[in-house]
Parts: C-alpha cells; structure tokens; sequence
C-alpha cells in the first residue's frame, strides 16, 4: 500500500499534468476556448487575405491632358516601399493565420486545449506579429494619408484626385490590415487569459 505522502505526490504530479494539458478544465471551457480560438483565427485569415488581394489588384493607369500635353500616368503599390512593407508583413500574417488554423481546428475537433507551453508559443508569434502588422499599417495608412489629402507645408499635392480606383485600393487594404492587428491583439489576450486561468 502506498504512503500517504506517495498519494499527496502522485495526485499533485496528476494535478500539475492536468493543468499543463488543459485536461484540469471543464468539457465547456475548453469548447468555448476552442472555439472562440478558432473562430478569431479564421477571421484573422480572412482579413489578412482579403487586404493581400486587395493590396495586390491596387493598380491604375490614368492619362492626365495639361493645356496641350497628354501624359500617361501609373500607380501601383510598387511604388512605395511602405505599401511592399505591409505586402510582406500580409503575406507572413497568411501564412502564418493558415498553419495556425489548422492547429486550431485540430485542437477544436478533438475537444481538448493546447498545453500551457504550446499556448505561450502561439501568443508569442501572435504578438510578434500583431507588431509588424500594427508598423506595416501605420506605414502604409501614413502615405495613404499624404496620398488623400497632401500636405500644403512640404508642398506635396495629393493624387487621389486623379488616381481614385488607387487610392480606395489602398484604404480598403489598410483598413482591412489595422482589422487583421486587432485580431492578432485579441488572440493575445484569449491565451494569455487561459494561461493565467491555469496557472490559479
């Protein structure tokens, strides 16, 4: 027969594999985790790649008539190193919201949670790139902004006058992108939550 200190041992060591596991929570906790994990993660894939395409097709060419001259113009996201920036930074953000996806839709089937440490790696990742997506946006909105309205003290005149189509490419992605930031800050805090909640 074991010892009464062997049990106290045996069930803290089951206790602590439990909480690392997440098998220590109810069968509703992990299904709302799961599930709500899931579900920004899928959002996260749809704005990333709905701003990529977006960002992707801001292309237009315009001919521009000044007294007698006729000038052909073009704009693209080429252009502009901030716009090839937040290309990059949506395309790593794709990338990475699909892999995570998977995992996540595993994890959702299954009816079990990520242990505490696969969790702390996926928070890291997800705000690392909450970061980048957060820079890459400023940078972008920032030209963006000049594009829309100039600013009369540098002398740089605004384009989105003549380049419409452009500049609404432009918004919509960068909009769709600060989106995409907000996703990643909110699956930050959900698996920050579940840690804490597992480490009480």
């Amino acid at each position: 027969m074991a010892s009464t200190p062997e049990v106290a041992l045996n069930s803290a060591g089951g206790k602590a594999r439990q909480m690392e596991s997440g098998y220590g929570a109810s069968p509703v906790e992990l299904k709302s985790f799961s599930g709500l994990d899931f579900s920004l993660r899928l959002l996260l894939f749809a704005f990333a790649l709905s701003a990529l395409v977006v960002l992707l097709t801001s292309k237009q060419t315009v001919t521009i008539t000044i007294l007698t001259l006729t000038i052909t113009r073009s704009a693209k996201f080429t252009n502009s190193p901030a716009f090839v920036y937040l290309l990059v930074a949506l395309s790593v953000t794709t990338l990475y919201s699909i892999i995570s996806l998977i995992i996540s839709a595993a994890s959702y089937r299954s009816k079990s949670s990520p242990s505490s440490s696969s969790l702390f790696k996926l928070m890291v990742i997800d705000l690392l790139l909450a970061g980048i997506m957060a820079s890459a946006t400023g940078c972008a909105g920032s030209i963006a902004y000049i594009g829309l309205k100039g600013n009369s003290h540098v002398l740089w005149n605004k384009i989105c006058n003549n380049f419409g189509t452009f500049c609404r490419h432009i918004g919509g992605s960068t909009l769709l992108s600060l989106l995409a930031s907000a996703v990643l800050l909110l699956l930050v805090v959900l698996s920050s939550f579940t840690i804490y909640r597992r480490s009480r």
